[in-house]
């Protein structure tokens, strides 16, 4: 059984020597003569028909120095008898389905030298008594499931180089202990649940190489004793709550490699002599509070693969010697205040990431950025840059991402981008670029996203873009595109995420191919000149957002767009014909949309709605005015009497408008039909018609109208359309354009919408009410003796 563990262990292994592979014979009744293998007494045949437990006969090889069970399928416990192995140098059970609590810590590991435990899913937390294996050098127990504290008594192991807890759930303090383990050259404790300060203990460890604490609950500072250990190689405090300032002392670490604060709440300015002493392979300061410049000589040592600066508020100009750092290969200055041009960059063949968006850079795009072969993303959005797109964008063949939105860019789109065969996402939007969409971009197969929106393009929607065969989501809105939307749009199969052709110059109907787009998500074909029925949409099942507004669409919503409507109905409107149908199955009923007519036939009622629209602005803003011109009178009538009788030809005037609408209104079959009006004066006003006029109570909407109802139904189609069609019957409009007192009953309106506003600090006051009331309708001039 032996030599069939071992046969199957040898199949496992990739590079064997063939002195091995053809040494070894299945038919041997014992692998105790087959080359690199040694036999002893102690160990038993059945150690090696283990099946997935470790057994705990284990404990009976008591000679054994060195065990390794890692990367096996093992299950189970580890056996207690394991700590009667006095001999016991070296175990690792690493990788293994191990569970249930770790047994080590007796007097008898004296000789333990190594425990790697790692990878499992133990129970508990790690044992006190693990203290007591004083000689150990390395401990291991990554990823395992361990809870509860990092105990203090290994503050014994003063042997300890390694030790590894990372990846767990421990929580509580860092023990100050550990600053006895004076030989820790390596100590991660990245990913737990720790909190507290980093303890100024730390700062003793005198030969401490590689210091991991990341993602953890950490605050404070980070000691200065720990600044000065000089062996300081690696530092990742990434990803706390940790704060302060860096000190000058940081600039002595000579053999400082990796330092990585991101995430965190540093501040103050980064000491500008950083990098002339060390020199530094990754720095990555993103995402704190850091100000000032950004040191120049990071580069100096001629080793920076990695340079994060992101998410700061960093001040002054890209350092120059970023353009000639050969060896860079992940830049990032983003969101930050930065000014001042970009760099030349003139020698970084292996630059793979450049992302210098949302800052004040100015002037243009270096075309010395073609140096950079190999880079696979460029972001320089956000910024100030002007003048063209250089060509020589076009050589970066290895470019996947490329996003210049939200410039001053101007010119044409270089047809040279199409050599970019490798471009996923290409976004220029917010430009002042212009001409047509060039049709060499259908050799970018691989594009996902393509965002022209914002721009001055011309022309009309490319024919080609359904040879982009991995196109997801199209942005060509806001430009000068004309035409109609072509039939072949309906070929972009894999259209998903969204496709916006607003605020364009498109005319003509949607055509029926664009109900094919089956994955869309998102439409917006809002603000342009497209007309017919919204029929065709109703094939697309999948959209959850759709933005048809201001066109002239007519008939109906579908009924699969209802939904859309009632969660969003400011997507519908400015399209004067299109209507929706109350229908029971959708949900929606005619009075839950004020944006859409209802699909009604009924034209009494209709004409009836009408009435009430005009009937209660213009007559109740009409009273309005006449009680506040009566009052004014009053006033001035105390006052000289010039004045007294060129404010009552001002109040003759609107007495005019108010006996014209009157008249006007006198053909509706006698009926003078108003809601109980809206709040404060008009709402007064309104009452007091009751003194005047037959008042009857209508139906508004299927419910009797309230005090704010109609009201604010007339304002909130006034303030999107601001046409007295949408509030007032035909029959009125004609009235009122024949009588050429339109408008002044506009002026009325908006003085009535004013002085009835919600806010109370919105309204006008008295003197600016007469003032706009007297430029609607100038007082006649007359000459007295």
């Amino acid at each position: 059984m032996m030599g069939m563990a071992l046969l199957s262990l040898l199949r496992l292994l990739t590079s064997v020597p063939s002195s091995i592979s053809s040494n070894w014979n299945s038919s041997d009744s014992t692998p105790c003569e087959w080359v690199g293998i040694e036999c002893d007494r102690e160990i038993p045949e059945s150690l090696f028909q283990i099946p997935g437990t470790i057994p705990e006969s284990i404990g009976n090889c008591s000679t054994l120095e060195v065990l390794y069970l890692n990367d096996n399928k093992l299950e189970g416990f580890l056996p207690e008898s394991l700590n009667n192995l006095e001999n016991l140098v070296e175990l690792d059970v690493n990788n293994n389905s191990l569970v249930g609590h770790i047994p080590f810590g007796s007097s008898k590991c004296k000789n333990l030298n190594s425990l790697v435990l790692s990878y499992n899913s133990f129970s508990g937390g790690i044992p006190l008594s693990l203290g007591n294996c004083t000689i150990l050098t390395k401990l291991a127990i990554v990823h395992s499931n361990l809870t509860g504290s990092i105990p203090s008594s290994f503050g014994l192991l003063d042997k300890l180089s390694y030790l590894y807890l990372n990846e767990n759930n421990l929580s509580g303090k860092i023990p100050p202990e550990l600053g006895n383990s004076k030989s820790l050259k390596t100590l991660r404790l990245q990913e737990n649940q720790l909190e507290g300060e980093i303890p100024d203990e730390l700062g003793i460890l005198s030969e401490l190489q590689d210091l991991r604490l990341y993602t953890n609950n950490l605050t404070g500072e980070i000691p200065l004793s720990i600044w000065r250990i000089p062996s300081l190689e690696y530092l990742y405090v990434y990803r706390n709550s940790l704060n302060g300032e860096l000190p000058l002392e940081m600039t002595e670490l000579k053999h400082l490699k990796n330092i990585s604060l991101f995430e965190n709440q540093f501040s103050g300015v980064i000491p500008q002599s950083l990098g002339i002493n060390t020199s530094l392979i990754h720095i990555d300061f993103t995402n704190n509070k850091f100000i000032g410049g950004i040191p120049p000589n990071l580069c100096f040592g001629k080793q920076l693969r990695v340079l994060d600066m992101g998410h700061n508020q960093f001040h002054g100009r890209i350092p120059s010697d970023v353009g000639s750092c050969s060896t860079l290969w992940r830049v990032r200055f983003d969101k930050n205040h930065l000014f001042g041009l970009l760099p030349e960059f003139s020698h970084n063949p292996i630059l793979y990431f450049l992302d210098i968006s949302s800052n004040n850079i100015t002037g243009v795009i270096p075309s010395s950025l073609e140096n950079c072969a190999d880079v696979a993303s460029i972001d320089l959005s956000g910024n100030k840059l002007t003048g063209l797109i250089p060509p020589e964008l076009g050589d970066l063949v290895n470019l996947e991402r490329l996003n210049l939105s939200r410039n001053h860019l101007e010119g044409s789109l270089p047809p040279q981008l199409s050599h970019c065969g490798k471009l996923v996402i290409l976004d220029v939007g917010f430009n002042l670029l212009n001409g047509s969409i060039p049709s060499s971009l259908s050799s970018c197969k691989s594009l996902s996203t393509l965002s022209l929106r914002e721009n001055h393009f011309s022309g009309g929607i490319p024919t080609f873009l359904p040879e982009l065969e991995n196109l997801k989501e199209l942005q060509i809105g806001g430009n000068q595109l004309g035409g109609e939307i072509p039939p072949s749009i309906g070929g972009l199969q894999s259209i998903q995420y969204v496709l916006n052709l607003s605020n364009n110059g498109l005319t003509g109907q949607i055509p029926s191919e664009l109900g094919n787009l089956m994955y869309l998500e998102r439409l917006d074909i809002s603000s342009n000149s497209l007309t017919g029925t919204l029929a065709h949409l109703a094939h697309i099942r999948s959209l959850v957002a759709i933005n048809v507004s201001y066109n002239l669409f007519t008939g109906p919503v579908p009924e699969s767009l209802v939904a859309l409507l009632g969660s969003s109905a400011s997507s519908f409107v400015g399209n004067p014909s299109l209507c929706v149908k109350c229908v029971s199955s959708s949900g929606l009923t005619c009075a839950a949309n004020t944006n859409l007519k209802p699909c009604d036939q009924h034209v009494s009622s209709q004409q009836g709605l009408r009435k009430v629209k005009i009937v209660l602005i213009v007559l109740g803003a009409s009273l309005f005015l006449v009680f506040l011109l009566l009052g004014l009178v009053c006033f001035f009538r105390l006052h000289r009497r010039l004045k007294q009788e060129a404010e009552i030809s001002a109040l003759e005037g609107s007495f005019s408008i108010f006996n014209k609408v009157m008249e006007a209104t006198e053909n509706l079959n006698d009926q003078y039909i108003i809601g109980r009006g809206a709040h404060g004066v008009v709402y007064k006003a309104t009452l007091d018609l009751n003194t005047v006029f037959a008042v009857k109570k209508v139906m508004f909407g299927g419910h009797k109208a309230g005090r704010s109802n109609i009201v604010g139904w007339i304002t909130s189609v006034w303030n999107n359309t601001k046409e007295l069609d949408d509030i007032v019957d035909a029959s009125l409009v004609e009235e009122l354009q024949r009588s050429k007192i339109q408008e002044q009953v506009i002026s009325v309106l908006s003085v009535a919408l004013d002085c009835t506003n919600k806010d109370p600090s919105n309204r006008p006051d008295m003197r600016e009410v007469v003032k706009r009331l007297l430029k609607a309708n100038p007082p006649t001039t007359r000459k007295y003796s």
